[in-house]
């Protein structure tokens, strides 16, 4: 299998949403509804990834991971188990809901899934920023009591983000994403999400949205304090190498090139800014696609360009 696979975006409604993938990334979108997330690449019951041209098109990623196991994922790889990995673009037209994803000691419990990501910002209005972590001391005692009286903001740990910014968010790690972010969301298969706090805010419905304030108090953990991001660099680097992925970007100069060979490990590839060439054809912008074991692969730079690579899940 010596082609990339791409596959049809699944959009997604959400009341912080709007239109932004339209004029950022070029999307088409569905009717006049307010999309908030592309579901790019994902093998869940609820929501299969759908092949878009190619060998394959039409197929869905659980037909090809069991179908060719060994071509796309390698001979580790166990054909029932779902695709480790679940990539999303997100449109922030509004301040996302204070929320935690519950981790592994604590998911089996609460019934849910641990969900660890990493935040990659391609785009960021002047003042847009990030809320992730506590400040410095704030115990639980005081986060509850700041919750009844619904004053929870000054708690938070806020940064601003511009273009290049990047944040590893584990599973039990509080966090909201402000409005203006363009955000390329690289993260554990899983759609467990904890509401802790909404700003007030109702939903598509115009009723408040549901909250989970004893799931969240069980899944928060209350000693992370002031995580930093990764600021942007014009270098090549490592963003995120945690249990789940690891997670690289690549700055290229125009005329660089990168190669993978056969039987490396699967990735991967999403291209956040400028002009690639995928074995001679060109990549389109924001697209995400894997990159096959059985593959081999020269990416060239046409222009200077940002490719984030995730692999090792």
């Amino acid at each position: 299998m010596n082609e990339a696979i791409f596959f049809e975006p699944i959009y997604q409604e959400r009341v912080w949403g709007g239109r932004g993938l339209e004029e950022k990334l070029g999307r088409s979108l569905p009717g006049a509804k307010v999309i908030g997330e592309s579901w790019e690449i994902v093998d869940r019951p609820e929501a299969q990834s759908v092949v878009q041209g190619g060998a394959h098109a039409g197929k869905t990623l659980r037909e090809l991971l069991q179908n060719f196991p060994l071509e796309i994922m390698g001979p580790d790889y166990d054909p029932q188990t779902p695709f480790p990995i679940l990539v999303k673009w997100l449109d922030c037209q509004q301040r996302l809901s204070l929320q935690v994803h519950p981790p592994a000691a604590v998911a089996g419990e609460l019934q849910g899934e641990p969900k660890t990501e990493n935040w990659y910002v391609a785009d960021a209005a002047e003042g847009s920023g990030l809320i992730v972590g506590l400040k410095k001391g704030v115990t639980k005692e005081e986060f509850e009591a700041a919750l009844r009286e619904e004053r929870l903001e000054p708690l938070v740990h806020r940064f601003p983000v511009s273009e290049g910014h990047s944040i590893l968010v584990e599973s039990g790690r509080l966090h909201a994403i402000d409005g203006g972010n363009l955000i390329l969301e690289i993260q554990q298969n899983s759609d467990t999400t904890y509401r802790v706090y909404d700003w007030g805010r109702v939903g598509l419905d115009g009723q408040p949205r549901a909250l989970h304030i004893e799931e969240s108090l069980k899944s928060i953990d209350f000693e992370d304090f002031e995580p930093e991001p990764l600021p942007p660099s014009k270098e090549s680097r490592v963003l995120a190498d945690c249990r789940e992925f690891c997670l690289r970007e690549f700055a290229l100069e125009e005329g660089e090139t990168l190669h993978f060979s056969s039987g490396e490990a699967a990735k991967i590839l999403s291209l956040v800014r400028g002009e690639v060439e995928l074995n001679g054809e060109p990549l389109p912008l924001a697209s995400n696609a894997i990159l096959p074991y059985a593959g081999e692969f020269v990416l060239t730079a046409k222009a200077p360009s940002v490719l984030l690579l995730t692999d090792r899940f």
